[in-house]
């Protein structure tokens, strides 16, 4: 089978959220009407335009997900366990606790003014800002982590059902939490708003990926499913998001110009948050729970990492385009894959941690000669 590698689009994905940082602002400043007029195509405060926009970043990643082997999920249940107790009962409340303290406290002084969001109602950035890393915090992967896992010569099988078993676990969980988490920020909660986006940010493209997938296997084949459409629609789910991001930059451009520093102060507190739920998940609770690599591995890389499309949805949906929210929601794109990417060599290089360690790395051979070793009378 050939090795499978991050496309040209998932690779410089940074690089791709810097041009469109630009192009957005270059929009905004050119032709601010181009972008206030698509984003007043609306039904209900629905854009229309982000709405296809965003319906096509979901659709490539659920139509991936073979939700069948979501029952072969009880043969290894502490993996399993381990994912969703990060994702649901730590991630959240860490990240809605060091958002508030870098961003409400430490730099609360470089964040200053206040906006006008979706709803009519003046709220301060900073709390803006909060509102969009609790969004982040509360959306665990379901896409990229499946790359992540591959690279980290993780177990492939284990991390597709536990990605299965989140993407179910969003449509419960995702409304009832972000607006508890926004309510504690002191943020307006728009429960129909946020019902509304899990419906059509999860739910529509869960529900039409399934079935044309069904119906693409059945009709095509698994191999031509795998080999030429998967292939094809990779890109799409891409250039959906960067489509989405310039639309959302060139309302952002002036704050952005005026607060260049913005950016760097809204990543600190997602880098950190990902570096320490990444740590206790693989180094911690995964070692306790005697996992092997190959379990550890995935499971840690899914908690770090964050379903940031959905979250890019929910914070324009609730709090509009141009909101605070939604762009701390994109500064989590900006530093996702170069981080992840760090991550994932940490694991590779640290193998030797766990018992059960068959990789044909440097650092597990050596752990492999010492067992020997020490195994011999």
């Amino acid at each position: 089978m050939p090795e499978k590698k991050l496309s040209i689009f998932e690779k410089y994905l940074t690089l791709w959220v810097l041009v469109c940082i630009g192009a957005g602002i270059a929009l905004g400043k050119i032709a601010p009407e181009i972008a206030v007029k698509l984003d007043s195509l609306s039904i209900y405060r629905v854009s229309i335009p982000i709405a296809v926009c965003l319906f096509f970043m979901m659709y490539p990643i659920m139509v991936k997900i073979d939700f069948a082997q979501v029952v072969s999920a009880a043969k290894t249940p502490k993996p399993v366990i381990l994912t969703l107790f990060i994702n649901w009962a730590i991630k959240p409340f860490t990240m809605y606790l060091i958002a508030s303290f870098f961003l409400g406290y430490l730099f609360k002084g470089f964040l200053p003014g206040t906006e006008i969001i979706k709803s009519g109602q003046e709220v301060e950035l900073w709390r803006s800002y909060v509102s969009g890393a609790i969004l982040l915090g509360i959306a665990p992967c379901t896409a990229m982590v499946l790359m992540w896992s591959y690279l980290s010569k993780g177990n492939d099988g284990l991390t597709l059902v536990m990605v299965a078993i989140n993407s179910l676990t969003m449509l419960v969980l995702y409304a009832p939490l972000g607006g508890f988490l926004l309510g504690v920020n002191a943020m307006p909660i728009p429960w129909q708003t946020i019902l509304l986006s899990v419906t059509i940010y999860v739910a529509l493209p869960l529900v039409a990926g399934y079935f044309s997938r069904k119906w693409l296997i059945k009709s095509r084949g698994l191999e031509w499913f795998e080999a030429k459409f998967l292939h094809w629609l990779t890109p799409v789910s891409i250039v959906a998001l960067l489509a989405t991001l310039v639309l959302l930059f060139a309302f952002k451009g002036e704050v952005i110009m005026k607060y260049p520093l913005t950016i760097i102060w809204i990543a600190v507190p997602l880098f950190i948050q990902t570096i320490f739920i990444f740590s206790l998940g693989y180094f911690v609770l995964a070692r306790l729970l005697r996992l092997s690599y190959h379990d550890a591995a995935p499971s840690g890389m899914i908690g770090a990492s964050n379903h940031f499309e959905v979250a890019i949805a929910t914070a324009t949906m609730l709090f509009g385009l141009s909101s605070g929210a939604a762009l701390a929601t994109v500064v989590g794109v900006l530093i996702e894959v170069p981080v992840m990417l760090l991550l994932v060599e940490v694991c590779k290089r640290t193998c030797y941690l766990f018992d059960e360690c068959h990789l044909d790395l440097p650092q597990c051979q050596v752990r492999h000669r010492i067992d020997a070793i020490e195994a011999q009378p």
